[in-house]
């Protein structure tokens, strides 16, 4: 098998070098790209904060209930070791707080301590991998009237404020240990299912919240704050109150980055759009790459349009260094590590296709009016030979190629999700 896909990569490198592409500096690229694996899609959201904790309310919803969901830190553990031994190029692991270890011990969302988190940082280290972090603002007696950080009741407005201290200060601690920097991203499910009428009162309680969480400031080395917008959650529809374009003025105002989920905006909207004109403004992005299905559906991604634009914008762009990419999808209807190794390699093929674009010519095309050349040019990329390229780059990194993986995934199914 690897002579047919050395065979296949020598003539798709000759017919990509024809129009002006290096396929050998397109995969040396790809090495500047980092995904960040989201560890809720394991055990569907559900965390290790009390047993057989199951997710409830802010808007999330998981579909499914397929045998192999992790019980156990272990398990988790367990499972991203194998994504990870799937996958090409390089990872991290991003974690939402109810993912502490906290050994059958009840440990309120205000009580989260470094201690909880230490033997995942160790974890990290023994994998040779960064880690991101997540304040976990939702499926809690504290969240069930609809608000948290906008909460008007004083008592639980500081409790949640004190979790996004604690979180920050876990995360900064990560980025320490571990060298490179934690990405510590705040969304909250605040809104309201009917009108509102004080909508400005909500936001100015969210504002001074965040400002009153990320008073202490860390350096960048060790972390970075971001904020995510959404349209609405599920019971929550008429009002979110961290709307895109609180959220965009926030992180402009503060110079922190902003969270483009691409399950968070309007149907009509194109997220990969936003990339250039948020980036005008901030230093950097944290993207949360998913598939919407007619709305926040958090489906496996998939090697789609929308996904390219993402990509594309961001290596047209040279935007590799300012943008950083994390997943952030849960589907239990299916195999959860085949549901990763999927989703994931789908969103690093939109990334390596971008790689082999002739982009100056299509941009010399573009800006001498040749609209006509630019489509067809367009056109013509998207039956070039990609996938002899990215079956070549997997057998550099040395994971399977093609479809191998799947055997891969059923055989870990029968011999440890079948068990659990």
């Amino acid at each position: 098998m690897s002579e047919l896909v050395k065979k296949a990569y020598e003539i798709a490198k000759e017919q990509y070098a024809a129009i002006g592409v290096d396929t050998e500096a397109a995969m040396k690229k790809m090495s500047e790209l980092t995904i960040s694996l989201h560890c809720w899609q394991t055990d569907d959201v559900g965390g290790f904060e009390t047993p057989d904790a199951t997710l409830s309310g802010g808007g999330i919803q998981t579909t499914g209930n397929y045998p192999g969901k992790a019980k156990s830190v272990a398990d988790v553990r367990q499972d991203l070791e194998k994504v990870m031994s799937l996958l090409p190029g390089k990872q991290r692991v991003n974690l939402h707080a109810i993912y502490g270890e906290f050994h059958g011990e009840i440990v309120d969302r205000d009580q989260v301590e470094l201690k909880h988190f230490q033997g995942w940082i160790d974890w990290c280290k023994e994998q040779g991998i960064g880690m991101d972090f997540n304040g976990t603002f939702f499926a809690h007696p504290k969240a069930a009237e609809g608000f948290t950080l906008s909460s008007k009741n004083e008592e639980i407005r500081q409790f949640w404020v004190e979790h996004l201290k604690r979180c920050r200060a876990i995360s900064a601690e990560a980025g320490k240990q571990l060298g490179t920097p934690c990405v510590h991203n705040t969304w909250v499910p605040d809104g309201s299912k009917d009108t509102p009428i004080d909508r400005n009162g909500y936001r100015t309680l969210l504002q001074k919240s965040l400002d009153e969480g990320m008073a202490t400031k860390y350096p960048k080395e060790y972390m970075k704050d971001a904020v995510e917008s959404k349209t609405f959650g599920i019971g929550l529809e008429s009002m979110t109150v961290g709307s895109n374009e609180f959220y965009v003025g926030y992180a402009v105002k503060n110079n922190i980055l902003m969270c483009i989920d691409n399950g968070h905006y309007h149907p009509t909207e194109i997220a990969g759009d936003k990339i250039s004109a948020v980036l005008q403004y901030v230093d950097g992005l944290l993207l949360h790459v998913t598939r919407p299905v007619r709305w926040d559906s958090d489906h496996v991604v998939t090697l789609n349009e929308e996904i390219q634009l993402i990509a594309s914008e961001i290596v047209r762009n040279d935007f590799m260094s300012r943008v950083n990419v994390g997943l952030d999808f849960f589907d239990a209807s299916i195999n959860r590590i085949g549901a990763y190794v999927t989703g994931t390699r789908a969103a690093q093929k939109a990334f390596l296709i971008a790689m082999l674009e002739p982009t100056k010519d299509l941009v010399a095309v573009e800006e001498a009016g040749k609209n006509f050349e630019r489509l067809a040019m367009l056109e013509e990329l998207k039956t070039m030979p990609f996938a002899a390229v990215w079956d070549y780059y997997c057998l550099q990194e040395g994971v399977p190629t093609g479809a191998g993986y799947i055997s891969e995934i059923q055989k870990y199914e029968e011999e440890v999700l079948s068990k659990r």
